[in-house]
């Protein structure tokens, strides 16, 4: 297997992503290509003692910045490292491709350049919540504004992946909105509401509110990427503020930090399910080709986790469910279309 790595965008980088590739390698068997500029590759290499001369390095001087603009990607920086990985992605020179950049520009970078799965309206970044069960929280920011179909079809994808990557037979897809009511939400969530509960395909459990979405109510939370993300940041902020507390608690005496001793195992255990860079990143599903997007503050530990995160989404072949997935609901949309036109 090859992996590609941008090891340029994110805020760390290249140090973080050339650490984390190192760590990924002494784990998992696979080829590792980074792409960025060589001199600060292996300068960072060199400052953290790592030898690096096993890996492939694919030069480039331009990069992604956050501040740039997404179709700056194929446009005035289609020689950045993040442009290049993904067109070595398209043209089959790697099989799986991480980066930590610029959002706006993966996701249109990999729209444009490696392409969506046929019958895919809409591509989505599906990240995994560590809830009571995993939860498919799909999109968390791609899309900031979408139609209801686009939402029912989320629904499907998100089914797909779960199914795949989690064993989920019939997983439970719910609609994250502002109360359980079918009356509640928006125009979109109304019509998004009505058309999830008419797919006969999708487990559709109704609308869940974002205080009850932890406690085992569904495998898929569906959003739009503006409500998605920011219930993302409200979990991921809420999670570092808890841990953050606990460690104080324990910290406040000699017989709680004797308790912190008896407990170290657990506690561990607790940090490591809540601490984002142990998710690593989140696929963007509905492109043809394994695409992860790591988070921008991404440490080594997280690259290294988002390698391991694009390795398991290409042995699953996950996107051949999603393709199967996308076939079957332009069949059904087509079907509609045809039964309307009879009754008109």
């Amino acid at each position: 297997m090859k992996i590609i790595v941008d090891v340029m965008g994110g805020d760390n980088c290249p140090g973080a992503a050339v650490r984390g590739v190192c760590m990924a390698a002494a784990q998992w068997h696979a080829t590792y290509i980074m792409v960025g500029d060589r001199r600060q590759i292996e300068q960072s290499a060199a400052e953290a003692g790592l030898d690096i001369r096993r890996f492939d390095i694919v030069h480039t001087e331009s990069y992604m910045t956050m501040e740039d603009d997404p179709l700056s990607v194929v446009r005035a920086k289609g020689d950045s490292s993040m442009a290049v990985g993904l067109r070595m992605l398209a043209e089959g020179k790697g099989d799986a491709f991480v980066s930590s950049g610029n959002t706006g520009a993966l996701f249109t970078g990999a729209t444009l350049i490696v392409r969506k799965v046929k019958g895919i309206l809409r591509a989505g970044i599906g990240t995994v919540l560590p809830f009571q069960n995993p939860v498919l929280l799909l999109d968390t920011g791609a899309n900031v504004t979408v139609t209801p179909e686009n939402l029912e079809q989320f629904g499907a994808m998100g089914s797909a992946y779960m199914r795949k990557m989690y064993g989920i037979a019939r997983p439970r897809v719910g609609l994250l909105n502002n109360g359980t009511e079918a009356c509640k939400g928006t125009e979109l969530q109304q019509a998004a509401y009505r058309l999830l509960s008419e797919n006969e395909e999708i487990n559709f459990v109704g609308n869940v509110e974002a205080g009850t979405a932890p406690f085992d109510v569904c495998d898929v939370l569906v959003a739009d990427g503006f409500t998605g993300n920011i219930y993302l940041k409200s979990v991921e902020g809420v999670g570092k503020f808890l841990l953050k507390r606990v460690k104080g608690v324990f910290m406040s005496s000699t017989p709680a930090k004797l308790a912190a001793l008896a407990l170290k195992k657990p506690l561990y255990e607790m940090k490591k399910e809540y601490d984002p860079s142990e998710r690593g990143g989140a696929p963007i599903l509905g492109i043809s080709k394994p695409v992860i997007k790591a988070h921008g503050s991404s440490d080594d530990r997280a690259i290294m986790n988002a390698i391991r995160q694009a390795m398991d989404y290409k042995r699953s072949e996950a996107i051949y469910d999603l393709a199967d997935s996308a076939h079957a609901f332009a069949e059904r949309k087509r079907a509609e279309r045809e039964k309307q036109r009879t009754e008109d």
